[in-house]
């Protein structure tokens, strides 16, 4: 018997939700990027120790939609808060309490769930009793079950979060075996390995209206064929994406593949191409296609 349960992430764009859920489980499941919005489908990673088994659910940032995407990426959120045993609920202390993240408090503070603050990045705050100030100016907002200030990037308290969270779970059967670690599939993660490097490298060039979607995927004894489209919305975005004779695209395939090798443990040979399909975040014949299908 292990002390076992659900756990999720919550929190408005770009407050290091997927920094932290890497993070707690030691390794690299979810891609980052300082571009707010980079998560997009909701993403389970499974932590296993002697005494415990946590199922990490890491959900989209919590925003006021724009486009159909936009609505089923919170859709997803909010669901993913529902019926689970502790949610951790981020904000960025160095930017402050802002209306987004009320917003997302909003959506959250009448569940009957135990709810963690989370105060993200405090290596940004060298002045102590200023972060002393602000949480006991944050513990007036709600009766927040425990406050706890970290670094994710810094990995700043992160024991201290999971000791935490065992304290508010019960003892039970193990929910998945010790040897899975994710609910999603190598395809998704290999697709989004790609995504990471297009941000990384596009910077402020490319906003969030691309995505990417493994075409083929064939694995041999000693290497892995694989095909990745890349979908943008916009054909400047696409002449961006590929650079000049090429150059942009075969830097993230550079990339992406090194990331593929260290995953995947075997060589990697990587196409990827691009694709322009106009407004396809407020077209729903794309969505199940590319993985982010409305589940009602």
């Amino acid at each position: 018997m292990k002390k076992c349960g659900f756990v999720s992430l919550v929190g408005r764009p770009n407050v290091g939700k997927s920094t932290l859920l890497n993070q707690l489980l030691g390794m690299k499941l979810a891609i980052t990027s300082n571009v707010s919005g980079t998560t997009r489908n909701v993403i389970q990673g499974i932590y296993n120790d002697s005494e415990s088994q946590i199922i990490f659910v890491d959900t989209p940032g919590i925003h006021k939609p724009t486009h159909k995407l936009g609505s089923i990426m919170n859709k997803k959120a909010y669901h993913n808060t529902e019926g689970v045993d502790v949610i951790l609920f981020l904000i960025d202390i160095d930017r402050g309490f802002g209306r987004g993240d009320q917003f997302v408090l909003d959506k959250i503070k009448d569940k009957n769930i135990p709810v963690f603050l989370l105060l993200n990045k405090i290596d940004k705050i060298k002045n102590k009793e200023v972060l002393l100030e602000k949480i006991n100016e944050l513990k007036e907002l709600y009766p927040f079950k425990e406050i706890i200030p970290i670094s994710a990037i810094k990995k700043d308290n992160i024991n201290v979060v999971i000791n935490c969270i065992k304290s508010y779970l019960y003892e039970g059967e193990k929910i998945y075996s010790e040897d899975e670690l994710t609910n999603v599939s190598t395809r998704f993660i290999i697709a989004e390995m790609v995504r990471e490097k297009i941000l990384e490298l596009t910077k402020e060039e490319i906003p969030h209206t691309v995505t990417c979607y493994v075409e083929n995927y064939e694995e041999e004894e000693k290497l892995v064929h694989i095909q990745v489209l890349v979908v943008v919305e916009r054909d400047n975005i696409k002449k961006i994406i590929i650079g000049k004779n090429g150059s942009m695209l075969k830097e993230i395939g550079i990339r992406s593949r090194a990331d593929m090798e260290s995953f995947l443990g075997k060589k990697v040979y990587l196409e990827t191409y691009v694709k322009t399909l106009k407004n396809w975040r407020d077209q729903e014949k794309y969505f199940q296609e590319l993985g982010f299908e409305d589940d009602e």
